[in-house]
């Protein structure tokens, strides 16, 4: 199933700007050290980028990109959520499908190709930033941050190529495609961030 996905609202990056930070803290539950390497390196050095500001990864000719596990993970949020609201009583050949088992199922049976998502702003458009206040409750009271982001514009479209093993998942993988106009991808996804439309693509 071939997917092209259109951003209704920009979509913020997610990777952190500094690689060696990165290797640090995502090499501790990686299972694939090459893969971390390969995605170090996609991240910038570039001195002009913000401490602690999240980017997105980069090819080699700097368009901006995500990883294959990123769209896994927004399959996994969206499954989760039908699941634990929307449908009862699921089946994926013999096994119930459930909040329970469906982050396994996403893990085993669906896969996302390429590798390497590349993403395509509209004509006339650049990555910008987007800066916006974080706030949390502590034992001392309320405290407030701020964080900064690059973020790609509404517009932005991705192509990606959804397999699955099992053809009893197929129509879920459309509601979950369905549930991004409302949440969709990358970071601060609840105030609207990364929200968008798909289609599938023939042929």
């Amino acid at each position: 199933m071939k997917i092209k996905i259109t951003l209704i609202e920009a979509m913020l990056g997610t990777g952190c700007a500094n690689p060696d930070v990165y290797r640090e803290h995502v090499a501790k539950n990686a299972p694939d050290g090459a893969k971390v390497e390969e995605e170090a390196m996609a991240l910038s050095t570039d001195e002009q980028v913000e401490k602690g500001e999240t980017i997105f990864a980069k090819d080699a000719d700097g368009c901006p990109m995500l990883f294959d596990y990123q769209i896994k993970g927004f399959f996994k949020e969206s499954l989760g959520v039908l699941l634990d609201y929307i449908e009862k009583d699921c089946k994926i050949g013999k096994a119930k499908l459930s909040r329970w088992t469906s982050d396994k199922i996403v893990d085993n049976i669906l896969f996302v190709t390429p590798r390497r998502v590349r993403l395509n702003l509209p004509e006339g458009t650049q990555i910008t930033q987007c800066v916006r206040p974080l706030r949390c409750k502590t034992m001392k009271g309320e405290r407030v941050a701020l964080a900064a982001s690059e973020e790609v514009p509404a517009g932005t479209t991705f192509e990606f190529e959804v397999i699955v093993l099992n053809d009893d998942l197929l129509p879920f993988i459309s509601k979950c495609l369905d549930y991004a106009k409302l949440k969709g991808f990358g970071q601060w996804r609840n105030s609207g961030k990364g929200r968008a439309t798909w289609e599938e693509i023939k042929g």
